[in-house]
This record gives C-alpha cells, structure tokens and sequence, in this order.
C-alpha cells in the first residue's frame, strides 16, 4: 500500500514512487539520494590563465613529421579562433527537409614581442646573406606548441596547466608598425593570422588542435606518462651512470602518437 511522506508517494518500504510525471529518483534512507545543485563550492572556482612555454617545430617535407622545437620566447598571446559548423537548411515539401552543418576550421592569432630565427622560413622570409633577410617568399608549414595556467580559489595559480598542440599551421602575411620613440615608449608587439591543415586521427575526424589538461593525470604512472610526452615535446637532456637516458631532440608528436604515449608510457619507434 502506498502512503504520502513528505509529500511524495511511498511503498511499505519507504522508497518513494516514481511516476512518468515526476521523473526524478530519489530513494529515501540510501546512499543513492540525489543532493541538490552547488554553485560556487569551495575549490570550484577554477579559470586559465597566461600563456608561456611556446615551442615552434618544422615539417620535415619528406616524412611530415614535426621536428627541430625551438623556443618561442616572448610570446604575449594566442587567440584560438574556431569557426565553420554552420547550419545550412534546406527545404523540401514546404518545411525545414533537414540541417546540414559545414566542415569546422581552426584558425589562431599569434602575438609575440619578438620571434626564433628559424620562424622567418615560415612567415615568408629567407636569408639572402649573413645579415640580409629578403621577403615575400614561399610560406612553410609548421606546428607550435604552448602552455595555459589553471587555478582555482585554493590552490591559485599551481591547480595546473594545459598543454597546446597545434599541427598544419600557415602563417598570414601581417603588417609591422614601428614608431618613434618618445615620452611614452613601447615596444613592437608582432602578430601573425594563422590558418590550419588538419592531420589524421585514428578513429576520429582529423584535427589541427589538441590539449591535454594536466589536472586529469593524478595517479603516479599518469604523471610519469605526461612527463614523458613533456620530454617529448621539450626536449630531454642525455644522462650516464645509474638510470642513464638518451638525449631527445624536442618534436610535436602526432595525435595518434600522443596516445601511444599517454596509454603504453612508450615513445613510438
């Protein structure tokens, strides 16, 4: 026989009755009682911010791999600029037949105080003669990496980070102001408009972007992965005596290659 109890149904156990009305579980007395929403909990106020460690590779033209990282000091922002997926309706029988959605792109804008050397191949540039650098010249692909704090309202700015890869990258010819110096200096800030190709991905949709969030990894042997995909992508520094390990040139693995990492705790050979 059911009974009211707070002003729900109830069998001769207790457990509250669920209609096609209400919807909801709710069982009275166990571990199972659905709690009511929390906004703002203490250690939930998380957020980005900055952006350091940027990393510029080359495509290697003969095997597409992404190799010879160099340090891409002076960097002051990256915008992330997805776009396409837009909806296109097409009408039949006098109604919305059906949406069809247009293929996504990544696009981003590169800000930085200054650029590596080896970047002037990739934003048109060629060396003429020690000391001469000549424009408008063929634009090579590269990737780039690049990091973003986490926090929260405990643990700051130290919660984490999140690692960027981005792949396919062409960089757009961009204007350079240069002004005089007076009362009130500054410096140059360059920016570059970057288009994307994306690359492979087993079992998915190719992509040109890629982030690994480090607050995901809390066991040991997760962090001992993401410390080798960091070495991977960073570099590694050759070691000898007990524990002795190889020098590793900094490269951007790909995405099929960052999982291999990251599930075996392998570099693939």
């Amino acid at each position: 026989m059911s009974t009211m109890k707070w002003g729900f149904l109830t069998d001769e156990n207790d457990d509250y009755i669920i209609d096609e009305y209400t919807r909801f579980i709710v069982t009275y007395g166990k571990e199972d009682v659905m709690s009511a929403l929390i906004w703002d909990a203490i250690g939930e106020h998380f957020y980005e911010i900055g952006v350091d460690h940027g990393v510029l590779y080359q495509v290697n033209s003969t095997t597409g791999k992404y190799e010879n990282g160099v340090a891409w000091n002076g960097l002051t922002q990256v915008t992330e600029k997805p776009s396409g997926a837009e909806a296109q309706k097409k009408w039949a029988d006098n109604l919305n037949y059906l949406t069809l959605y247009t293929a996504e792109q990544f696009d981003a804008t590169v800000e930085a105080f200054t650029y590596p050397d080896e970047f002037e191949q990739n934003d048109g540039s060629a060396t003429l003669i020690t000391g001469v650098t000549i424009g408008q010249q063929p634009r090579k692909p590269f990737g780039m990496a690049y990091r973003t704090k986490m926090g929260n309202d405990v643990a700051g700015d130290a919660l984490g980070y999140k690692l960027h890869l981005l792949y396919g990258c062409r960089a757009a010819p961009s204007e350079k102001g240069y002004q005089t110096i007076n009362d009130n200096p500054d410096i140059v800030q360059f920016s570059w408009e970057l288009s994307t190709t994306p690359v492979p991905v087993t079992g998915h949709a190719p992509t040109a972007s890629l982030t690994i969030d480090s607050t995901d990894f809390t066991t040991e042997d997760q962090l001992a992965k993401l410390a080798l995909l960091e070495e991977v992508l960073f570099g590694r520094d050759a070691t000898s005596g007990t524990g002795a390990v190889t020098a590793l040139v900094p490269r951007l693995p790909l995405p099929d290659e960052v999982y291999t990492i990251l599930s075996t705790g392998q570099i693939p050979a």
